[in-house]
């Protein structure tokens, strides 16, 4: 047995200042990695939405300069600067060099607040190379730098401004000693965040501006969240216009718009202080709690829900559904510092009372809406009663009862899960050709034949009766929808493989299509993956080397020169036209392929692209091939 090492006082260590944030970024910004440098963006941006809340500034500008330095300017307050009474030094260098340190702990410069920990700027700061804020405030311009969390000078007056003219801006460059795997910053997801904020900060203009493209995005919505409503709707079929909800309930303040669509899935989101809480929380349970409510009695009181009818569920009345919920709380209570999921028990009170009120009186005042969204309701109960009958022929429902797996599975040997993967493929040909390439040991192949049914455009019960379908589901082993249960994950990787052009494109979307709206923890747990098999193969002096894209051939023609006449080029039109040992080689061996990870860094824009591409409305769908298929080589949603 090993002696453990000395335990004493000896091995108790102490961080100091901001070490704790570098030694553990976890903990403060959850990673190191892209989610994680986001959040450093987010964190600053935070504080000038709390300037905005508060009142004070209604201008935010992001850049994102071309060294990935970004900077954040607004004209807020600005940062003060004076002496704290009990550290001693600037109040600017307290803000940005102590943890639990900022004007949002009930001192009085903010009612409601997104920062609450006192974590964010300091956090950011500990976890960037170098980081410079200059303060615009009574008159004056004062600066201060920090590296790597440290300051490098006390804070000095470097200007004047005319009085009025306020603000702050900070600048930082993320640390590539924490960050790194070479990871930078996405436009596009930069653009989803700032959008939701402007939604829900109405009157606030937000620009975003990249200096590495020169693309720039600015938002600004009067509407506020019932513009977003609109938004997240604008390609489908609405029931009725936008109802809108306000109200502010010992002193927190509650909004909700809502709409409904003839579309068979739903798309609610919500937001504490501006903050996306994306495993939603106790607002989100107050305004499906009252819409649950508020139909039911409609419908009984109406006479359109017989006696002999059972209430509707939960299920029933959010089939369609599109809604935001955003609350403004002077306290709200997160479950961690990255504010995923909102814990307030009260709140779930105050939003019920503020939704039941205003759609009781929506309804009443509306009642060709009103009976749009019961019958919506009604044809959704029939259907979910057939889609569990279905789901019980599908389903396994245990070990003993389980279903016998699909026979066109070849499955693998391997019985640790964690170590599996299934590879989808399109076609009986290039099935053939993966069953024999593959590693039987750990890989397992399950071919479709044709195209499986557009999940957009169909409900649960149809999609049930799909045989690719329930192919899918027998193969995984997690059941679906409400049923599903990540534990009974049978492969570590699901991986869909199909052919380079415009057939296998649209396959790739169906089944994105499905695991996005009926298996969504695939995608979010990170087991979803997108093969990428090669495009070309070029052999020059008997030796053969495969290539993934046309300016890949290029570069590579252009390398041999004049060796350029003695080559063959073979391009691959569909998977089955490699042999077993090529496929192996190019898209399945782990040590030579390239595998992209399928993410969704944004639901909401996630939700509405799905929508565009695979719903009944044309003109937008048509609009967006033409905008993107130029530009486009890997779809990655």
């Amino acid at each position: 047995m090993v002696q453990p090492a000395n335990y004493d006082a000896t091995s108790i260590q102490v961080l100091e200042g901001l070490e704790a944030v570098r030694r553990r970024p976890g903990m403060y910004v959850g990673g190191t990695d892209i989610k994680a440098l986001h959040h450093l963006v987010y964190e600053v941006v935070d504080n000038s939405i709390d300037e905005a809340l508060a009142g004070s500034c209604d201008r935010i500008s992001i850049t994102i300069h071309d060294d990935s330095s970004v900077t954040v300017e607004d004209n807020g307050r600005g940062i003060p600067v004076d002496i704290h009474p009990e550290k001693k030094i600037s109040a600017l260098t307290v803000v940005m060099t102590v943890l639990h340190a900022g004007g949002k702990f009930g001192g009085g410069g903010y009612k409601v607040s997104g920062g609450l920990h006192g974590v964010g700027v300091s956090a950011v700061n500990a976890l960037s190379e170098w980081c410079e804020v200059e303060v615009r405030r009574a008159g004056k311009v004062h600066f201060q730098r920090f590296e790597r969390g440290f300051p490098q000078e006390p804070v000095k007056e470097i200007g004047k401004v005319k009085d009025g003219i306020s603000g702050t801006r900070t600048t930082f460059k993320f640390d590539t000693t924490i960050f790194k795997d070479e990871i930078d910053y996405r436009f596009d997801t930069l653009v989803q965040r700032f959008r939701e904020m402007a939604f829900v900060t109405r009157g606030v203009t937000i620009h975003l501006m990249d200096e590495r493209s020169n693309r720039e995005m600015t938002f600004y919505f009067e509407g506020g969240i019932t513009s977003f409503v609109r938004y997240l709707n604008r390609n489908r079929q609405t029931l009725h216009p936008v109802m809108y909800a306000e109200k502010q309930v010992e002193g927190v303040g509650v909004e909700a718009a809502v709409q409904y669509t003839d579309a068979f899935t739903e798309s609610v989101y919500s937001f504490a202080n501006t903050i996306n809480t994306v495993d939603g929380g106790t607002h989100m349970t107050g305004l499906r709690t009252a819409l649950t409510r508020v139909v039911n009695d409609y419908a009984r009181k109406s006479g359109l829900l017989k006696e002999s009818d059972p209430n509707f569920t939960g299920d029933d009345t959010r089939e369609g559904l599109t809604a935001i919920v955003s609350i403004k709380h002077p306290d709200p209570q997160f479950e961690s510092q990255t504010k995923v999921k909102l814990m307030n028990p009260e709140v779930q009170t105050y939003v019920a009372q503020a939704v039941v009120e205003a759609f009781n009186t929506f309804l009443e005042e509306s009642p060709q809406a009103a009976r749009a969204i019961v019958q919506k309701c009604l044809t959704s109960s029939r259907a979910r009663d057939a889609a569990r009958k279905a789901r019980d022929l599908v389903i396994r429902k245990s070990a003993l009862e389980s279903l016998t797996l699909p026979g066109k599975l070849a499955d693998c040997s391997e019985r640790d899960t964690s170590k599996t993967e299934l590879y989808i493929v399109e076609g009986d040909s290039a099935g053939g050709s993966a069953k024999q390439g593959r590693d039987r040991h750990f890989q397992a192949i399950l071919p479709l034949r044709g195209k499986i049914l557009n999940t957009e455009r169909a409900r649960l019960d149809k999609i049930l009766g799909n045989n690719e379908v329930k192919a899918l589901i027998s193969a995984l082993g997690t059941g679906i929808g409400d049923g599903f249960d990540l534990t009974g994950l049978r492969y570590n990787r699901i991986i869909i493989m199909t052919d380079a052009d415009v057939d296998g494109s649209h396959i790739r979307t169906l089944l994105l299509t499905f695991f996005f709206r009926y298996m969504p923890k695939l995608i979010e747990e990170g087991h979803m993956y997108i093969a990428q098999p090669p495009l070309y193969r070029i052999e020059h002096k008997k030796q053969a080397r495969y290539l993934y894209a046309d300016a890949d051939k290029e570069a590579y023609i252009n390398e041999l020169g004049k060796d350029a006449e003695k080559i063959t080029i073979q391009r691959y039109k569909g998977l089955g036209e490699m042999n077993p040992v090529q496929l192996w080689e190019t898209t399945m061996n782990p040590a030579n392929r390239t595998l992209l990870l399928v993410n969704i860094e944004d639901a909401a824009e996630a939700d509405r692209t799905f929508d565009m591409l695979m719903g009944d409305a044309v003109d937008p769908r048509r609009k967006f091939i033409q905008t993107h298929a130029k530009r486009v080589r890997n779809l990655d949603i």
